[in-house]
C-alpha cells in the first residue's frame, strides 16, 4: 500500500543535439513540461504525502537553472548530449537531493512536445 503525488510544471529552453542527423542538430526550443512523481507508504499527521505547493517549489527551484538558458551551455551537459531522457536524468538528480525520507522521488518526466515524452527512474 502506498501513495504517490505527481506535480508537473513548464520552463522554455533551448538545445541542439550532438551526432543527430536531422532538423534536430539545429539549435532550437522548446516549452517544455516537467513531471515530477513522489511515492512514499506514509503520510504526515494531516494526511498528506508532501504538500503540492512545496512540491512544486522544490521543482521550480531545480527549472531555474534551465529556463530560458541553452541547455548545451549548462555545465552539466557539456559532456552529455541534452535529449530529453538527459534532461529527465539531469532534473531527477537535483530534485532527489531534495526529498528526504519517508518520500522517495520515484520518476521525472519530460515532454519536449505534447505528444512526446522521455521519463528517467532509478
Amino acid at each position: 500500500m502506498g501513495y504517490k503525488v505527481k506535480v508537473e510544471l513548464y520552463f522554455s529552453a533551448a538545445h541542439k543535439l550532438k551526432g543527430y542527423k536531422g532538423k534536430c542538430e539545429s539549435l532550437h526550443g522548446h516549452n517544455w513540461k516537467v513531471e515530477v512523481t513522489i511515492a512514499s507508504g506514509y503520510l504526515d499527521k494531516i494526511g498528506l504525502l508532501v504538500d503540492f505547493r512545496k512540491a512544486k517549489s522544490m521543482l521550480k527551484s531545480v527549472l531555474n537553472a534551465l529556463d530560458h538558458k541553452r541547455i548545451d551551455n549548462v555545465p552539466y551537459f557539456k559532456k552529455r548530449n541534452p535529449t530529453s531522457e538527459i534532461v529527465a536524468e539531469y532534473i531527477f538528480s537535483r530534485y532527489k537531493s531534495k526529498i528526504k525520507p519517508p518520500m522517495a522521488l520515484e520518476s521525472v518526466s519530460v515532454w519536449e512536445t505534447p505528444g512526446s515524452c522521455a521519463t528517467y527512474y532509478e
